[in-house]
């Protein structure tokens, strides 16, 4: 609950910061950024008994007779936005939802990463992950004109591509967000900033704020930013490679063991095990669109097979090498999310499988170090290596089939996030593509 000092400390930094704005953030079920604004003069009410709201239309909320709701202001994450509003300063908090009674709405993307968070905890456990969150920008949004022709690491003088991604990395760093590093990706116009690894609900909410941000700036410089999948055929697609790590409350990495090979604990394969059984239903989180798929493709470095590997990046998991002295950062790289996921179900459902590979003793088959791309079907058999669905649609079916998935994300959020991908594939199913024009209409 909040304590009348911390209220207090809120509604003083208003006022010394000169507020005029004050954003209530949360998220959808698919992940989009929903916000109410409210003036200062409401905030004390907003903080005393929380903004009721219309859930009715929000995506994966409620029905339209039982749509108040709450939301409940974390002022841990209170902060000065860079930017202002008609000229005037703009705050943010983000909220948790609640349903009539202040109890937490079972529907809430956050809710449900923080209660598989707690399951993790009562075990000592505690989850970080370290996203790396690959975009697109372009001359707008109609026209996917690239804004350069640089690829990986490039680096040129005066080069409009630097000068953007420094905006973007300070801005970041304005809104209390470390980031690590930021460079060009391998297509023309498309870009990566890493951000400091911590705990996963609270990477959840910076994942939101970055994609917020790198749109913002974009925007300001009259560019398109764009985190779909794959926006253009013949060159990688944007994916969300996410390292994670299990440390105790003493703040050790329960991942690493100086005696293994790998320097893994039997925690981490254990953990590893239960990502590569449960991937395939875990898909229609991580990669939640039509769209993805087109992405996961062999080549363009994006994971198909489900297997695993040290320096091999066709893998769907990656074991970064280790280096001495650096015991901290021992991890496991899963490859497949793309930043069109929701983050708080990704995160939940990443470490729900994990969770359940410790708690099964799942044991992971050995690594593939060759590259997989070039192995024929006689050779995945040989390896037993499976692949991840081909489609939403059959990610769907996995999805439908899976205990883990419907106890991890709760009946509620279950049947509400299969019901909207299967209207997305049916739509889908229904439409006609350019690709289909061009090559039929001479039939």
């Amino acid at each position: 609950m909040l304590g009348v000092v911390d209220k207090e400390k809120i509604i003083q930094k208003v006022k010394n910061e000169k507020i005029e704005f004050i954003d209530l953030m949360f998220s959808d079920l698919s992940g989009r950024l929903k916000n109410v604004t409210i003036s200062p003069r409401e905030l004390q009410d907003c903080l005393d008994n929380g903004k009721w709201f219309d859930g009715s239309s929000i995506e994966g909320f409620r029905r339209i007779h039982e749509s108040d709701m709450t939301l409940i202001p974390d002022l841990s994450t209170y902060i000065r936005l860079p930017w202002s509003r008609d000229g005037k300063n703009v705050a943010r908090m983000i909220c948790d939802v609640y349903d009539p009674g202040k109890t937490p709405f079972a529907g809430d993307p956050r809710y449900i990463l923080k209660r598989v968070l707690d399951k993790a905890k009562k075990k000592g456990y505690f989850f970080y992950v370290g996203p790396e969150l690959e975009f697109f920008l372009f001359r707008s949004k109609e026209n996917r004109t690239y804004h350069d022709t640089a690829g990986y690491f490039d680096f040129s003088p005066r080069d409009f591509a630097t000068d953007i991604r420094a905006v973007m990395a300070s801005t970041l760093e304005r809104l209390g967000i470390n980031v690590e590093m930021n460079h060009h990706e391998v297509a023309p116009s498309q870009h990566e900033i890493d951000i400091e690894y911590s705990e996963a609900s609270k990477m959840a909410d910076r994942v939101m704020v970055l994609k917020q941000t790198i749109k913002t700036v974009a925007n300001d410089n009259n560019l398109h930013a764009t985190f779909m999948p794959k926006p253009i055929f013949g060159v990688n697609g944007n994916g969300m490679h996410t390292h994670q790590s299990i440390f105790d409350k003493k703040a050790e990495n329960l991942f690493y063991d100086k005696k293994d090979k790998y320097r893994l604990s039997p925690l981490a394969y254990h953990f590893l095990g239960g990502q590569l059984k449960h991937v395939r239903e875990l898909a229609a989180v991580l990669c939640p669109t039509v769209n993805s798929y087109k992405r996961l493709v062999r080549g363009y470095e994006a994971p198909v097979y489900i297997c695993w590997a040290q320096r091999n990046r066709s893998a769907l998991i990656r074991v970064p090498r280790y280096s001495k002295g650096r015991e901290k950062s021992t991890r496991l790289e899963l490859r497949c999310p793309d930043p069109s996921c929701n983050p708080y179900l990704a995160f939940a459902a990443m470490l729900a499988a994990g969770l359940k590979g410790i708690e099964d003793k799942i044991k992971p088959p050995d690594p593939v170090e060759e590259d997989v791309y070039e192995f024929d079907d006689s050779k995945l058999t040989k390896f037993y290596i499976e692949t991840l669905p081909a489609s939403l649609g059959e990610a769907i079916e996995a999805f439908k089939g899976s205990k883990l998935m419907r106890e991890t994300l709760g009946e509620h959020v279950f049947n509400k996030y299969l019901e909207t991908k299967k209207a997305e594939w049916e739509e889908f199913q229904r439409s006609v593509t350019d690709w289909e024009l061009d090559r039929y209409k001479n039939l």
